[in-house]
């Protein structure tokens, strides 16, 4: 993998060249030019551009000069990572803000920029490169310090600092940093979607104005976790495309933008801040969340490079994905200790290695309108405390998890009565209620100091492996009291100080991100957290796509997918085991089905689907995720191919009837052209049948096929015709390993 920084000042020998950072990893390029007063412009952002000379560097920079065209000023404009209307940029500027309608509109002058590399974080995580730029603007009374930071897969990331000079208060509105993409990106690509039915994709053409995508719930169904932009047509395998991703879990704004006359586009983005949110006193600083950048040649390349990030990482999860029960979805509120420890029989007995016991569990609360906040175990429910449950469990020698609320509370509890000053809410008026609660201020240090204090005290009383973190509510109306003034803001900080502040006190504790299911899945909350619950849809159709968006950003092994019971609780759909298994197989695996009364025949194809999980979940999740770009739209063909290449897990997924029967071959990407692999079914349960209409099984089934990387990458083999809604897996092993 090539890492290197080149870097020009102005002391360089050579004449006039211009000083710049040329900053190369893993394939990507970020070329920006650091001359002059202006803050850093980006010449270049995609394909490794190789050894850049300074003679090349100062003909680019005179290449890429706007010229003036009427109607517009009479010096051209200088682009910035933070875009400025004094440089001439009339589209969507990097700060909003102003004194009370004074400073309005920056012109920072830098006043230094370092470039080091190869680093690594304060976390260790290794760091290809980073630059910083400080900058002032004495009108505006105002301080920048802006980081580029790009990793060794050549992920870059960038956030800004501003810094209140001045005597008075400065009133932030935005601090957005955006990114040029070429002409040739002329369609746009994210994702939307609702609770139940996160990640739904769409598309359109890049066209003059500004597409922005504001999430203003505190969580995001219906935001996009990434915005792309690239050639028309791009796909998973081909075809250039850049995106963005802002990582945090409260508010934010991603936009892509065409300035006109001259048709400049950038893709960009930030918090989104309230009005009054942040308001700058003398001496005080805002940082904007990081924004992620991932170039690629087609989605998967793009996707990778977010994987590979997060891996890097010294606290991303390294040991087995344990395979786990929730008991959500078998019991509900329904909390009973011979009922329990049974289904915990049931779970151990098909392999499970850790069991998860949902909402219900505290005082009061026998249905969602009552007892949120208050985080001690019900006496009347458990007598003994949750002992005889989390004993049973662990000698099943399987772990034992909880699940908490802590961000929320009903107004029906012991906390809501003893401090209602707790609640966010703006005026004397509460927001509207849902699912029966509200927003718990844990900006407030008294009502952070109760909920740590209760949590911890749990945590450090009972044997818990794991917490399954939830947050079932929008943001609506929320403001701090007693002034009202908006307190997603603080609200989002305070929510991560929770986090790691009980991470510290209790480091062997994994920690799962739900928000309703998916509405939070950022690199923010994905910084501090071992895994997320995709959704809280399990209808496995559903899940195909659920999942395919999420798994943009998202690796394997930190994206919950579960086997439900045969009929979904949200769609009322059945599906046979097969497909279940075959949908949850790809992610973190867990179970969420009454297990106690499930038939002797699903309890051994349940087995044997967790032992299968168990045996290729090395493979799974630390390969490389696939996906082919197959022109039916009925047919989702993805796998998960092994760093060595040795082997590769592959699903072909029926989702509908296709428009022809049988579908044809399909091709296997990312394998290795220059081996020979073995083709196999792969079948828990060793029935390798299709479930298909009596049609015959291709001719290879039954005793595989022997073919090149190249072959099943280019030609591809033929797959059984499947009814809709099923899947069959393909093994695929080096010749040499098989």
């Amino acid at each position: 993998m090539s890492v290197s920084l080149q870097t020009q000042r102005d002391d360089a020998p050579g004449a006039a060249a211009p000083p710049f950072a040329h900053l190369r990893a893993g394939g990507v390029s970020l070329l920006l030019d650091t001359s002059g007063p202006h803050l850093p412009r980006v010449l270049h952002w995609g394909a490794d551009l190789g050894d850049v000379g300074p003679e090349e560097v100062a003909q680019l920079v005179l290449a890429s000069v706007v010229p003036v065209v009427s109607g517009a000023p009479d010096a051209p404009y200088a682009l910035s990572l933070l875009p400025e209307q004094s440089a001439g940029w009339l589209a969507t500027p990097g700060v909003t803000g102003s004194r009370d309608g004074r400073a309005w509109s920056t012109a920072f002058r830098v006043t230094d920029v370092t470039t080091t590399g190869p680093l690594t974080r304060d976390d260790g995580t290794p760091v290809a490169h980073r630059l910083v730029a400080t900058a002032d603007d004495g009108d505006a009374g105002l301080q920048l310090t802006l980081v580029v930071e790009q990793y060794p897969s050549g992920l870059v990331r960038t956030r800004s600092t501003v810094t209140n000079t001045a005597d008075d208060v400065f009133t932030l509105a935005g601090l957005d940093t955006a990114l040029p993409v070429p002409p040739e990106a002329e369609e746009i690509l994210d994702w939307t979607g609702r609770h139940l039915r996160e990640r739904s994709a769409q598309r359109h053409k890049f066209t003059a104005g500004t597409h922005l995508r504001e999430s203003r719930r505190a969580r995001s169904h219906d935001g996009t976790l990434l915005l792309t932009a690239g050639r028309p047509g791009f796909g998973h395998g081909s075809g250039e495309v850049w995106g963005v991703h802002v990582a945090w879990s409260g508010n934010t704004r991603t936009y892509a933008e065409q300035e006109m006359p001259s048709g400049a586009r950038v893709l960009g983005g930030g918090e989104l801040l309230l009005s009054g949110e942040v308001r700058l006193a003398p001496g005080e600083s805002y940082t904007s969340p990081w924004l992620y950048a991932s170039y690629g040649d087609g989605l998967d390349d793009l996707s990778h490079r977010f994987h590979a990030y997060l891996r890097s990482r010294p606290q991303h999860p390294t040991s087995p994905r344990k395979t786990l029960i929730n008991v959500w979805e078998a019991v509900y509120f329904d909390h009973d200790l011979p009922r329990l420890t049974a289904l915990a029989d049931a779970a151990s007995a098909v392999g499970i290695e850790r069991y998860v016991l949902d909402d219900g569990w505290f005082r009061g609360r026998r249905d969602d309108t009552v007892g949120l906040g208050d985080w001690y175990v019900d006496e009347d429910v458990w007598p003994g405390g949750l002992h005889p449950l989390a004993d049973h469990v662990t000698g099943l020698d399987m772990e034992f998890g909880l699940w908490f609320e802590p961000e929320m509370v009903n107004p029906d509890s012991d906390l809501a009565r003893e401090h209602p000053e707790w609640i966010l809410r703006t005026g004397s008026r509460l927001p509207p209620s849902s699912r029966n609660q509200q927003v718990l201020d844990l900006a407030n240090q008294g009502a952070w100091d109760h909920v740590f204090g209760r949590m911890d005290a749990i945590l450090a009383e009972y044997p818990i492996a794991f917490v399954k973190w939830d947050h079932n509510r929008d943001l609506i109306d929320a403001g701090h009291q007693p002034t009202g003034r908006p307190g997603v803001h603080g609200q989002t900080h305070a929510a991560y100080r929770l986090i790691d502040a009980l991470r510290a006190a209790h480091p062997d504790v994994e920690f799962e991100s739900c928000s309703g299911g998916g509405g939070r899945a950022d690199l923010g909350i994905l910084e501090r957290t071992d895994r997320i619950w995709a959704s809280d849809c399990i209808d496995a159709l559903e899940r195909q796509t659920i999942e395919a968006g999420t798994g943009m950003i998202v690796p394997p092994e930190m994206m919950g997918s579960h086997i439900g019971s045969p009929q979904a609780h949200t769609t009322g759909r059945r599906h046979d085991l097969s497909f279940r298994g075959a949908t949850a197989f790809f992610g973190h695996l867990g179970v969420e089905w009454d297990l106690t009364r499930a038939s002797e025949d699903d309890l051994t194809d349940l087995a044997a689907w967790i032992s299968a999980y168990r045996e290729h979940r090395e493979v799974l999740h630390h390969g490389r995720v696939v996906r082919a770009d197959h022109p039916d739209p009925a047919l989702r063909v993805h796998g998960v191919v092994a760093e060595s290449r040795d082997e590769a897990i592959f699903a072909i997924v029926q989702l509908t009837t296709g428009v022809s029967a049988p579908p044809g071959r399909v091709r296997l990407p990312g394998l290795d052209p220059a081996r020979t692999y073995e083709v196999r079914p792969l079948a828990p349960g060793d029935d390798i049948s299709p479930r298909g209409d009596g049609a015959e099984a291709p001719a290879w089934w039954k005793d595989g096929t022997r073919l090149s990387g190249r072959a099943l990458g280019v030609v591809g083999v033929q797959v059984p015709n499947q009814f809709p809604e099923r899947s069959v897996l393909l093994h695929v092993r080096s010749a040499r390993s098989a």
